[in-house]
């Protein structure tokens, strides 16, 4: 089957989906309050009610418009994060800069280290992750780059933090955990600074495999959900910084209605990675789907005042 047949098929099963990229190519136009509320009525399959959020989803999209706080935006640019990060927790969580660019054209590609990751610094997804140079498609990297560059995250997503962040380029060392093949991802929610739970991502450097997603209480307990990843074949096991993570994330989100703060382990180092502030933007869901009801009880709305 081809590419076009393969689409075509896709777009008959679901056509919701057409009218959902409508939707997205119309957001510059269409205000914030009624683009969230039709996009989570064709992602997630029914309307939510801004005046009473119950969901952890729901309550995403009210944060939204509500919580608008000017630091969110250093907190979730890639590359002034780390300032922030070094400043409150230490320079030791910081992942090594190699540097930050305006554009992909003005890198000096061939200085560059042999292993490095490079991304853009206001978006969610433009990254290339390079293990080794030689085997580097230069322009292919130059135009996922670029063409990340131009794409507002803001607009697609109505996630505030992102509106304001300079589009920039940041490249940095390449890490790689104990595994010895890819750097798992230790996600950590946190809601008035205190972490709830937490989910591994596992096999994201793997073309083979799907990304794989398996949550977490603070005991380490794997919990019986599914958010947009299958659970991994093996489940992974706590790290030997476990601790330190937490305590870590604790620090990071105090004062902060809810962030996820994503960290990494190598060998018990904990390296900071991120700080997301809406989990899959709060339009993919649970299943099953009392889990989205029993995490929004963690997010308490009441103490937030309207912008």
């Amino acid at each position: 089957m081809s590419h076009i047949q393969k689409l075509w098929t896709y777009l008959i099963h679901k056509p919701g989906y057409l009218v959902l990229r409508f939707w997205e190519l119309s957001a510059p136009l269409i205000p914030d309050r009624l683009f969230l509320k039709v996009k989570f009525r064709l992602t997630m399959g029914y309307w939510m009610d801004f005046s009473h959020p119950v969901t952890y989803n729901e309550k995403l999209q009210w944060l939204k418009l509500q919580d608008r706080r000017p630091e969110y935006t250093q907190m979730v640019d890639k590359a002034g994060v780390k300032e922030w990060v070094a400043q409150q927790a230490g320079p030791q969580y910081i992942i090594p800069t190699i540097g930050v660019w305006d554009s992909a054209e003005d890198i000096p590609w061939d200085e560059l280290p042999n292993q490095f990751v490079a991304k853009v610094t206001h978006d969610s997804g433009g990254i290339v992750v390079c293990k080794d140079k030689t085997k580097l498609d230069i322009e292919a990297a130059k135009k996922l780059l670029n063409d990340s560059l131009k794409r507002d995250y803001f607009a697609l997503t109505r996630e505030w933090p992102y509106k304001d962040v300079p589009r920039r380029i940041i490249v940095e060392q390449y890490m790689v955990d104990e595994s010895g093949f890819e750097l798992k991802d230790y996600k950590f929610f946190c809601f008035d600074g205190e972490p709830k739970m937490l989910f591994v991502a596992t096999d994201r450097e793997n073309p083979k495999e799907e990304t794989k997603f398996d949550f977490f209480d603070m005991q380490f307990r794997l919990l019986p959900f599914v958010n947009g990843h299958m659970h991994a074949k093996t489940t992974p096991v706590k790290p030997k910084g476990f601790d330190t993570m937490v305590e870590l994330a604790r620090k990071l989100s105090k004062g902060i209605p809810h962030v996820r703060v994503d960290l990494y382990d190598i060998n018990g180092q904990v390296y900071f990675g991120e700080m997301t502030f809406f989990h899959w933007s709060g339009f993919v869901p649970f299943e099953p789907e009392e889990w989205d009801t029993k995490i929004g009880k963690w997010l308490i709305l009441s103490n937030i005042h309207d912008t």
